[in-house]
């Protein structure tokens, strides 16, 4: 499944509306521990958190995510957004609790 579906069946806001979307989703991971997060994510996952800061970024960026999503209505900053487009990251942003959001991709199949 790409971004660009994810969004569609979801309804979940885009953050970063400058980049591309058509980006493949072949799994999720969700944490919040960042060492953790950096040791066991995978390349071309979707990553669950509701932390929003520079270190973030990194750690996606390290790991190779397709996305970052944002649960439980974190707040993504203009800063954070701005930083993740610089970077070419997408950031999706979802009112959901960490785990029904996890278990929305689930549900769709990924």
């Amino acid at each position: 499944m790409t971004i660009t579906e994810l969004i569609e069946k979801t309804g979940w806001k885009l953050s970063t509306p400058s980049l591309s979307t058509d980006i493949e989703i072949k799994g999720a991971y969700c944490g919040d521990l960042l060492s953790w997060v950096m040791g066991n994510g995978e390349p071309q996952q979707a990553w669950i958190t509701v932390q929003v800061h520079a270190n973030v970024i990194a750690v996606a960026l390290l790991r190779e995510f397709s996305c970052i999503i944002v649960a439980d209505g974190a707040n993504v900053t203009a800063e954070f957004a701005a930083k993740a487009e610089a970077e070419e990251l997408v950031v999706l942003e979802s009112d959901m609790p960490v785990f029904e959001s996890a278990k929305k991709l689930v549900e769709l199949g990924i």
